[in-house]
């Protein structure tokens, strides 16, 4: 079907592709107050800004509805990652196709010498992330003095990332007629000057609200301990079994952590962050795109411009630094119309930071239970029957190995064999801290804590010290087992808990060794119970005793005041 306002070639490509309609930002750059003008937008990821960009220059490149022959570049697209990168010339390259455009990428990690040859035969598009096209500059071979037609994609990234000297010496090379084409998903103050500065008259975009993107994608926030984390990622990924999973972590040193953990449980998984090279990440992606792997762990940085399919599920494994972040993360899925699902994992003492985030975002998402092993294996058995009792065609062969199976076994045998043959394959699922009441009063006396020792850390109220995450923590720091663990009172400034004398030093050596790192929560022997009125007794409930491992997020009290970070 035609598409009114956009040349031919693109509009072919639009519905060789399967476009029905444009999406809010692609129809609004075509509209005649658009048209030649300088453009600051504002769209959400998975928007379908690439493709309106690539619409909106239409007019800087065809000449008569045409290409001319390739030569000094006149358009210029600049985005923050390499992976960004390749997604927009990969975008621009099918949009372009029938119009004959040629087009050069230059990214960092890259062969830079093969980047240069492609500039010296001539294009009609060059994209690139700052640093590469800098140097190319630098150097002669990217000459600017053509451009009619600018692109700033995901503008607001490129300067949290420090880019801003980059991008100011690339514009400052182009023309000043040339067209600047901002896309931003905020406009923070930065953005602004740097709009003001380099664009004339700028028309303003913003389908932030409209675009259907993060209108498919349902949002979901879990409350855990900190010592949970790994295990709430694990059965996440077992509960809802998606074709493709992202989980983001805030460093290369966690996602390496995670990753590797995944891997020992038997999931298929692959890292991406800023340690590996282009190779290895293209690999990596590739691996996802022919399901020989499920499963992304990987930094914000690294999972810009990711664009897969099949990507359903996203875990904020750690909490992303600000609703921006949080966007442009969940907006890996949900796109072209597809659901998708966000899920927030929010340690104990986080959990009002997040509720704010959520507000500023304007995300309503739903707080829910970490799945728990019945749940699983609930979803599993469901899974299961849906997959068996679908309607497949049967070759020949699968009917005669069917029919001696049936000579050997019985149906009964048979099902209950392929039901262990599909569990067997599936990661097990994990037994989560057994959460006990936060705010009992009065003493709980349980066998064993007739003789204890009290002791004190320097969190309470104030810093709104909770038994989920504390318990944990003393567990960790302390080397013993829930169970071992007797009253714990919370007061305003204090908290104090109980340890069975007979444990006592052993507790207090391994308390010691284990303080580095946490200096900022301190454990040390208390001369008694706390004074009356302390509130939150706490016992934790009987069960298996079982060893706590040390989490990949340490838990951390919430400060009353801003201080000196801590550190990762």
């Amino acid at each position: 079907m035609p598409f009114p306002g956009i040349p031919d070639h693109l509009s072919d490509a639009l519905t060789a592709r399967g476009y029905e309609a444009l999406t809010p930002v692609q129809a609004a750059v075509v509209e005649d107050d658009a048209r030649g003008r300088d453009l600051l937008v504002s769209a959400q990821t998975g928007s379908g800004k690439t493709v309106a960009f690539g619409i909106a220059i239409a007019d800087e490149l065809l000449e008569d509805g045409a290409l001319p022959a390739p030569g000094l570049p006149t358009a210029l697209a600049i985005a923050p990652t390499r992976e960004l990168a390749l997604q927009v010339a990969k975008e621009l390259g099918w949009l372009y196709a029938a119009a004959g455009a040629r087009i050069a990428t230059c990214v960092g990690g890259m062969d830079a010498s093969r980047e240069r040859r492609a500039l010296s035969h001539g294009v009609h598009i060059v994209v690139g992330t700052p640093g590469r096209l800098r140097d190319h500059l630098e150097r002669g071979a990217l000459d600017l003095s053509a451009v009619r037609a600018v692109v700033l994609d995901e503008a607001d990234e490129m300067l949290d990332m420090g880019f801003r000297e980059e991008l100011e010496a690339l514009l400052d090379a182009t023309p000043e007629d040339r067209r600047t084409l901002l896309f931003s998903a905020t406009m923070p103050k930065p953005i602004v000057a740097l709009a003001r500065r380099y664009q004339r008259d700028a028309h303003r975009i913003s389908t932030v609200g409209e675009d259907r993107g993060h209108g498919d994608i349902s949002y979901q926030a879990i409350a855990v301990a900190p010592a949970d984390i790994e295990h709430a990622v694990i059965n996440l990924l077992r509960y809802h079994e998606a074709e493709t999973a992202i989980l983001f972590c805030a460093t290369r040193d966690n996602v390496r952590h995670l990753h590797a953990n995944l891997v020992e449980r038997g999931f298929a998984a692959v890292a991406l962050s800023g340690e590996h090279s282009q190779s290895e990440r293209n690999h990596a992606l590739q691996a996802l795109r022919d399901r020989r792997a499920r499963v992304c762990v990987a930094t914000d940085v690294a999972a810009r411009g990711i664009d897969l399919p099949t990507l359903s599920l996203v875990i904020h494994v750690e909490l992303p630094r600000d609703a921006e972040t949080l966007q442009h993360r969940s907006g890996r899925t949900g796109r072209a119309g597809k659901k998708g699902t966000a899920v927030l994992i929010v340690p104990y003492p986080r959990r009002r930071r997040v509720e704010m985030t959520l507000k500023q975002a304007r995300i309503a998402a739903e707080w829910l239970p970490v799945p728990g092993v019945e749940d699983i294996r609930a979803k599993d058995r469901e899974r299961l029957i849906d997959r068996i009792t679908a309607l497949v065609e049967v070759e020949e062969d699968d009917r005669a190995l069917a029919a001696e199976l049936m000579t050997r076994m019985s149906p009964e045998e048979i099902a209950q064999a392929l039901v262990r043959a599909h569990r067997a394959a599936l990661p097990a699922p994990e037994e989560l801290v057994d959460r006990g009441p936060t705010d009992q009063r009065g003493p709980v006396h349980r066998p064993g804590f007739d003789d204890v020792v009290w002791f004190a850390m320097n969190v309470g109220r104030r810093q709104n010290a909770d038994p989920r995450w504390i318990l944990p923590l003393i567990c960790r720091r302390g080397h013993v087992t829930k169970s071992e663990i007797g009253a714990i009172r919370i007061g305003a400034g204090e908290t104090r808990f109980q340890v069975p004398r007979a444990l006592a030093d052993r507790f207090m050596k391994a308390v010691a060794k284990s303080a580095e790192g946490d200096d900022d929560v301190l454990i040390q022997p208390a001369e008694g119970p706390p004074p009356p009125g302390t509130r939150g007794d706490h016992a934790p409930r009987h069960g298996k005793p079982r060893d706590h491992s040390r989490p990949m997020h340490r838990a951390r009290p919430a400060k009353p005041h801003r201080g000196k970070p801590g550190k990762k």
